[in-house]
């Protein structure tokens, strides 16, 4: 099986403001939420889940019927470190 470079979540990710007020203190946000933080559509990031099991590089937590995402990837991806 081929190895995918994954997102590495460093232990301290300065998050940005925004998305800290979307957070309110969670560790995982929902996926309306997310979309919202990255300025896509709900579906878009959807659609990028369920063909590559990701989007930018983050891999959300399954809960229920939600997709969570991890807030630190989030914030990595926002600051450039995707």
């Amino acid at each position: 099986m081929q190895n995918v470079p994954k997102l590495q979540i460093a232990a301290s990710v300065a998050i940005p403001p925004a998305l800290a007020a979307v957070a309110q203190g969670r560790d995982h946000i929902k996926t309306s939420e997310f979309a919202h933080a990255v300025s896509l559509a709900t579906q878009t990031i959807l659609k990028n889940h369920c063909l590559t099991g990701e989007c930018y590089g983050i891999r959300p937590v399954k809960r229920g019927k939600f997709l969570l995402w991890p807030v630190a990837g989030i914030a990595q991806v926002l600051n450039g470190g995707a």
